[in-house]
């Protein structure tokens, strides 16, 4: 099912070439100030246009439909609703049975016997991450006061060097290629409690949201994978205070699937763009043949540039659903 939650519920519809895309809330508290402004800060982190980015132009206003009344929310469930206007359609008539690599085509042909709606990715298009988008801004108002998110893109095709990123972004464009990225979010002001043992663990809650984000393929807290390396002298975050306070912050904010009211460290890693301008050999349904194949359309070099404001919005997402309102 797409949905998300339970006492801030979420559940997003629409294909990247409809009509709409869009996301309804359920649990939004009455009495939050609400209105198409709030949102215009985090979308524009997710626009296109920088270099690397897709050349498709949304532009993406959202129009709230329900759930708020005189500049507030009502306690009714929230819809937040945004228009496709920039589709081409066409680009994608020869990719319909000709399965692209690494894309959901063949899975979702299989799954919906022949019936999704293949244009653009349909409704398994990062063309939807606009709606996580909105569905964080409304997130971040439930979490409480003090909480502060600090997100940033990392890495970008194994380079660490911020000052060479356009370097790598050229490099692989001319190539006709694309390359991958790591986000990472810092949450601050998180009260020590959120969470539960297992199933609903901080982390369990909040990789769930991020792994629901197309194109992210690894998710790890703190230390995450370095920490496998170290010993645990050297990996364990010694307290200095009765309020849980760590010298050290490798558990990433949480232990035992709870937060212990340190900063929140997690890191998602995007793969590379699917959809590249090479030419590549892969599976054409039509002629039951193994066949060359040259993607069209407009797609970003690297995913991760626009991926930080989604990524903030999913963990922000998921820590609104601990809150009992």
């Amino acid at each position: 099912m797409n949905q998300f939650g339970h006492n801030f519920r979420l559940a997003i519809w629409g294909e990247s070439h409809g009509h709409q895309i869009g996301i309804s809330l359920d649990g939004v508290p009455a009495g939050i100030p609400l209105s198409e402004e709030d949102f215009a800060e985090d979308l524009a982190r997710r626009r296109s246009g920088a270099p690397g980015t897709t050349p498709r132009r949304e532009p993406d206003v959202p129009q709230i439909v329900s759930g708020v009344y005189d500049g507030y929310t009502t306690g009714a469930p929230l819809t937040i609703e945004f228009a496709n206007t920039n589709t081409h359609s066409q680009d994608y008539s020869t990719v319909m049975r000709h399965y692209r690599p690494s894309h959901a085509d063949l899975v979702a042909y299989h799954k919906f016997a022949g019936f999704n709606d293949p244009r653009g990715g349909g409704h398994f298009s990062a063309r939807l991450t606009v709606a996580l988008v909105a569905a964080g801004v409304v997130a971040k108002k439930v979490l409480p006061a003090g909480i502060r998110f600090a997100t940033q893109l990392t890495e970008i095709g194994g380079c660490t060097d911020p000052e060479r990123f356009n370097e790598v972004l050229h490099a692989a464009a001319a190539d006709r290629d694309s390359v991958g990225g790591i986000v990472e979010c810092r949450v601050q002001g998180v009260p020590l409690g959120l969470g539960q043992p297992f199933f609903d663990s901080a982390e369990s809650m909040i990789a769930h949201l991020l792994f629901a984000v197309p194109a992210v393929k690894g998710v790890e807290f703190g230390s995450g994978f370095a920490g496998a390396r170290l010993r645990g002298s050297e990996n364990n975050d010694c307290f200095t205070d009765c309020d849980g306070t760590t010298a050290t912050n490798n558990a990433g904010g949480i232990n035992g699937g709870i937060t212990n009211g340190n900063e929140i460290v997690v890191r998602a890693a995007l793969k590379p763009t699917p959809s590249i301008g090479r030419e590549q050999i892969t599976y054409n349904l039509a002629t039951n043949r193994v066949e060359p194949l040259e993607i069209h359309g407009r797609h970003d070099v690297c995913v991760a540039l626009r991926g930080a404001v989604v990524i903030e919005a999913a963990v922000a997402i998921a820590l609104a659903n601990f809150i009992r309102q």
